[in-house]
């Protein structure tokens, strides 16, 4: 049960570099390390061997699989965007709002200047999310 929790936490737990990645895979699945570096050569210019060597660890991490063709390694997403991004999310909450989401919210509202479009859509997703608990 404790390799379980540690694959959860690993698989929704991505460095910086490895959301750039990851958003080249989820778009062009399966891919090789060749590829990912190809599509990021203009943005961020990382040799092959970095890209390939973090995607060997996220193998690792359990964030990608990798399937041997002959001497080719294609990797595919071992999570969803979702999946991700309900991670990083869940992460923020629990370190800057002491896992609170009313308080990130109201921080939210507060400190950025929302348009008057923003905060009807606000609006919208709180009715929605009220007729939802009906």
């Amino acid at each position: 049960m404790g390799k379980k929790q540690k694959s959860e936490q690993s698989a929704t737990s991505m460095t910086d570099v490895e959301w750039v990645i990851m958003n080249v895979v989820w778009e062009q699945e399966p891919c090789a390390a060749g590829t990912v570096q190809e599509a990021l050569a203009d943005s961020h210019g990382w040799a092959y061997s970095t890209v390939k060597t973090t995607m060997d660890r996220m193998v690792t991490k359990g964030l990608l699989t990798r399937k041997a063709i002959r001497n080719l390694n294609l990797f595919s997403s071992a999570i969803s965007p979702d999946k991700a991004k309900r991670g990083e999310l869940k992460r923020l909450l629990r370190r800057a709002f002491n896992g609170a989401l009313t308080p990130m919210l109201q921080f939210l509202v507060e400190e950025e200047e929302l348009t008057p479009d923003e905060i009807q859509q606000l609006r919208e997703l709180i009715k929605q999310a009220g007729r939802k608990s009906e």
